[in-house]
């Protein structure tokens, strides 16, 4: 399988190298361990895990760390920052715990599971001035990057429209996915939330006029959000400087591949898309299009990094820790991103054909 490159990452030279407490090693926390201790950005001094299987394979990637049994423990120690990779309930609260003794913060998303939960743990980061930053991973891969940076530039003109999607084949392998007290809802919190990070971030934050959702479970309109949670959704967001995105995604849809992923800008002077390759959940590329033209912009990359970009982002938050970054003003987009995902939520409850129930 083709993958991209990890980033060059330059530390700055410390008395006091960071360390790292890793709270959840399963498949995704293992494998952001593995970035850290792959490019050496800090030194991993601590892992909680219940499962022994998951502790022990993650301790053979940083041989050197403990295996501690709770995060209360955890947090007693030495410790400079702690990554998080726990089921979705907990997060602001393990979070928020951190913070408070000034441990900087790299949490799985989403960072809360509302707009009011991750506006507890934005506060918490800006009183304490620790870094904080959610694993928004496919900010990092090298074509959103750039298409990002084209039409930052105006290289596409006004861009007025956009398109993005992710549908997943096979959708959770864990429980509590499914139970909206501890995942905070379904396929749009799990799924969708990179959809909404990736048109904000891409656009520069222009702030929402109008959203609007609907929301499906098991091929039916989902009436009341208490019942049960959504496997596939669609959403549009009104700027209010005139653009419109719409948003897919879904969980085992009927869609004859593993997964469909993509991100797709319209301008006045060209677009450009973000996509996935032959159904891959990895491999990518970007494409620039001129009327009926289009012309590659990246293509995936051999590299022998087995963790992929998926670790890109926690790559970036070590490297800024090891150079001594505090709180960044850029946490309170975090709030924005949680908001419209709540508003998604709020806007289908009082549809018609929805019955009003709180998120």
């Amino acid at each position: 399988m083709k993958e991209i490159a990890a980033p060059t990452i330059k530390i700055a030279k410390q008395t006091k190298r960071p360390r790292l407490g890793f709270l959840g090693v399963g498949w995704i926390g293992r494998n952001r361990l593995q970035a850290i201790a792959e490019t050496g950005a800090c030194d991993i001094a601590a892992i909680v895990e219940p499962n022994a299987e998951m502790a022990e394979k993650a301790q053979e990637l940083a041989p050197g760390a403990a295996l501690i049994g709770s995060l209360e423990e955890l947090l007693e120690s030495e410790i400079t920052g702690i990554a998080i990779a726990t089921p979705s309930a907990l997060h602001s609260e393990q979070a928020i715990a951190a913070l408070e003794r000034g441990i900087s913060v790299f949490c799985q998303k989403p960072l809360g599971r509302n707009a009011a939960e991750t506006r507890r743990v934005v506060e918490a980061a800006r009183e304490n001035d620790c870094l904080l930053a959610v694993d928004f991973s496919y900010r990092f891969i090298d074509g959103m990057q750039r298409v990002r940076e084209m039409i930052q530039a105006g290289d596409l003109g006004t861009i007025f429209a956009a398109d993005l999607i992710f549908h997943n084949a096979y959708g959770p392998d864990k429980e509590w996915f499914f139970d909206r007290k501890l995942s905070g809802g379904g396929c749009v919190t799990d799924l969708g939330v990179h959809l909404v990070d990736l048109a904000l971030w891409t656009l520069d934050f222009p702030a929402a006029a109008d959203i609007s959702g609907r929301l499906y479970a098991n091929g039916k309109l989902l009436r009341n959000l208490n019942e049960t949670v959504e496997d596939y959704a669609t959403a549009r967001i009104d700027f209010e400087n005139g653009a419109t995105a719409n948003l897919a995604c879904s969980w085992n849809l009927h869609a004859g591949r593993e997964a469909e992923i993509s991100a797709t800008f319209y301008g006045t002077n060209g677009g450009a898309t973000l996509r996935n390759l032959d159904s891959s959940f990895f491999d990518f590329t970007a494409e620039r299009f001129s009327g009926v033209n289009r012309s590659k912009l990246t293509e995936a990359a051999d590299d022998d990094q087995k963790w992929t970009w998926g670790g890109r982002a926690i790559v970036d938050w070590a490297g800024r820790l090891a150079a001594g970054e505090k709180f960044n003003n850029e946490c309170e987009k975090l709030i924005d991103v949680a908001a419209i995902l709540e508003t998604i939520y709020r806007e289908s409850c009082r549809s018609k054909d929805y019955i009003l129930c709180e998120h």
